[in-house]
């Protein structure tokens, strides 16, 4: 396709299966072991891996069966979901050796289908595909956005950026993971693309949120109601709603952790280098940008990314 649509993906949930229900998923943090949760609750056979045993100990009294190593995926599954967090993670996943010199990217072939989950650069995933795609297996291009508790309950949005064919035979399994489902184009790398604009505009309105916050406090306003008027308000944001209802109603920086602040870091500095590279450059990104850089040389980097407003508060512009 010559340009970017998006297209959203009707819910499936319900019809009868047309695919082997059975996946494999690297890196079932937060995120992935939402997914494996959900996943196992509707009725799939999943095999799980993380560095973490812990993480995966806890998802095996759900059912899920434990893997060894990103090698053994290819002959456990067809569909395998890469949901770690970096581009160098991903590639310690598809080119790990184990003992027998085998990694997961050569024992893939036809009929093996990857979705890369994480948010990378673009250049990444094209890479990751080309790679991928060379040994004769397919790849989809699905960033996922919507939080923990929302793929627990398979309510996440995907991106999706594949060729139609997969996109078709991986309907079932797409819909049982995200509602919404979108369907950006057949060019992968563009689900990419998408996900850091998504996620560059929920840094600035996060970055926003907290400010305006602290400034609230400041004046001597009661933030939980200042938070419901914004709520119900033209200043209404989702990240809003979540990240600082979650801050305001107690201390940002006790909160456990659902999205670490040096991920938006991450995602901002991506979204904004993409829109570099692409001569484009507005007034708000470089701000974000530098909002979190800052908040996490702080020292607040392995905080919930809701302590911004922890930061905000102590605030001092730099002359």
């Amino acid at each position: 396709m010559s340009a970017v649509s998006t297209t959203y993906v009707p819910s499936t949930k319900g019809d009868e299966e047309v695919i082997n229900k059975t996946v494999g998923i690297i890196g079932v943090g937060n995120m992935g072991g939402a997914i494996a949760e959900n996943l196992l609750r509707r009725g799939w056979r999943v095999g799980v891996l993380d560095i973490d045993c812990e993480k995966t100990k806890a998802l095996s009294l759900h059912g899920a069966e434990i893997l060894e190593h990103p090698s053994e995926l290819a002959n456990f599954c067809s569909t395998i979901i890469i949901a770690v967090v970096t581009a160098q993670q991903v590639a310690q996943v598809l080119e790990s050796l184990n003992s027998k010199g085998e990694c997961l990217l050569s024992n893939l072939s036809a009929g093996h289908s990857v979705m890369l989950c994480p948010t990378i650069s673009p250049d990444d995933v094209m890479g990751f595909a080309k790679t991928i795609e060379h040994q004769g297996a397919g790849v989809i291009d699905s960033p996922m956005s919507g939080g923990p508790a929302r793929a627990k309950e398979g309510r996440m949005s995907l991106m999706v950026a594949c060729s139609m064919r997969l996109l078709t035979l991986h309907q079932v399994l797409l819909n049982d993971i995200a509602d919404p489902v979108f369907f950006i184009s057949e060019r992968v790398g563009d689900g990419a693309k998408t996900k850091l604009i998504n996620n560059l505009l929920a840094g600035i309105n996060l970055v926003a949120s907290a400010e305006l916050l602290s400034m609230a406090e400041k004046v001597g306003l009661d933030l939980q109601k200042t938070l419901k008027v914004i709520e119900s308000s033209s200043g209404q944001s989702w990240v809003c709603s979540d990240r600082m209802g979650r801050a305001v109603a107690g201390d940002p920086l006790q909160l456990v952790p659902l999205a670490h602040m040096t991920l938006l870091e991450k995602d901002t500095r991506m979204a904004l280098e993409m829109g570099l590279r692409a001569g484009y450059q507005g007034p708000l990104g470089a701000s974000a940008v530098k909002a979190f850089k800052d908040a996490s040389a702080s020292g607040l980097a392995g905080c919930d990314d809701a302590a911004m407003l922890s930061f905000l508060r102590n605030f001092t512009p730099q002359v």
